[in-house]
């Protein structure tokens, strides 16, 4: 009720706050997890470690470029490949069948054995001078891929299957969201034959998703509290993390968007009065809601617990998630818009609001339904022609 007397100063003081806290996942990098999301205790990790700080090149980040239908009589063409990869920025050398190039120089041929050859193929192994796994390592397989060499030549590895993932995920992302919005939409039409309450529910769902998207880049990307949750910040985010989150955490919002705007609009039907629905709505489901957002974020946070970095994400990214869906999205910002949006929140065209008359889901009889005076002796049509009006 405090909220509904304030509506518009309340609501943009929340939305700043949560656009504000979501701010930094403007400048998300996705990467793919590599060693140091392991504990340092873990002896993987150290050997990894060693290689990348003890030894020149970054012989633990090497990947492969390999041409199908290079065989051994293709020597020359193998070198002139390897000569063209090795005097790329950030590449320290290269081992090939031909020998090592460094700069785009032969420095040895020791090297030229077997592994390196087959009757039908050839690979080579690209040592790169940093980290492969960021962005600089995505840009090094773009630009190993646009060469001009007289080979046909594929890279594999942690960057170039970044590179690829990103390009997967980005084809098929629309589909996944049309998906997840449409169906959004028609299920909570179907329950509360409006337009627009289904439209703010996407629209505030997002809206505490961000903020929780913000949190994760600041800590798990930036590395802010790393050393009080234990884990190391590589400056990037597992690019697999955001999109299971954001479905999880998606699906559980609607969860509780369904059993707030039921009561809301079984409460809207018997009385009519938009203010008294929301407040006691909000009242009657607040404890149910409450009791599941607190039992579902201790479960996401003791993933928190993990000596992985991307599974501590997870889980306290999660917990996140419910917690600000549950206490500021519900508490302030879905009683501030059905305010503000007043009857409106149940407006929908005549023929939609006859089919969601015949097929609507509903918890109230049909015969109580608009009917805003029971003690009123006015028929059902009269009480849909008087909401109407």
């Amino acid at each position: 009720t405090l909220v509904m007397r304030r509506p518009i100063p309340i609501a943009v003081s929340v939305v700043a706050v949560l656009l504000l806290l979501g701010s930094p996942f403007l400048r998300v990098d996705f990467g793919t997890p590599d060693d140091r999301v392991l504990p340092t205790s873990a002896l993987s990790r150290q050997a990894s470690e060693i290689l990348r700080t003890d030894f020149v090149g970054n012989t633990a980040e090497s990947f492969g470029v390999v041409s199908n239908g290079a065989g051994p009589d293709r020597a020359d063409d193998v070198g002139a490949t390897a000569s063209s990869i090795s005097s790329m920025d950030g590449v320290a050398r290269v081992d090939s069948a031909v020998g090592t190039f460094v700069g785009g120089d032969l420095v040895a041929t020791g090297v030229a054995d077997a592994r390196f050859q087959s009757d039908t193929a050839s690979w080579m192994s690209v040592v790169p001078t940093f980290a492969v796994a960021s962005s600089q390592g995505e840009q090094l397989v773009r630009d190993i891929r646009s060469l001009d060499v007289p080979l046909d030549i594929a890279v594999e590895g942690q960057a170039a299957e970044l590179v690829d993932t990103k390009a997967s995920i980005a084809e098929r992302l629309p589909i996944a969201l049309t998906i997840i919005v449409v169906f959004t939409f028609l299920l909570l039409f179907m329950l509360s034959g409006s337009l627009l309450v289904p439209v703010k529910a996407l629209v505030l769902n997002l809206l505490s998703l961000t903020a929780t998207f913000g949190a994760m880049v600041w800590i798990f990307q930036d590395g802010n509290l790393s050393e009080l949750l234990g884990f190391t910040a590589t400056g990037s985010i597992d690019i697999s993390m955001p999109i299971l989150m954001f479905c999880i955490a998606f699906g559980l919002s609607m969860d509780y968007e369904v059993f707030l705007l039921s009561r809301i609009k079984e409460e809207y039907d018997r009385t009519g009065d938009n203010e008294t629905a929301v407040a006691l709505g909000l009242e009657r489901t607040g404890s149910i809601i409450t009791a599941a957002a607190a039992l579902l974020a201790i479960t996401f946070f003791a993933f928190g617990t993990s000596g992985v970095s991307f599974i501590k994400m997870f889980g306290i990214g999660l917990g996140l998630a419910v917690l600000m869906d549950a206490t500021v999205v519900r508490a302030f910002l879905v009683p501030a818009f059905m305010r503000l949006a007043g009857d409106a929140n149940w407006w929908a065209p005549a023929p939609l609001r006859r089919f969601h008359d015949h097929f609507g889901i509903s918890e109230a009889d049909s015969e109580d339904r608009f009917l805003a005076d029971p003690d009123s002796d006015r028929t059902v049509d009269e009480d849909r022609a008087l909401v109407d009006a």
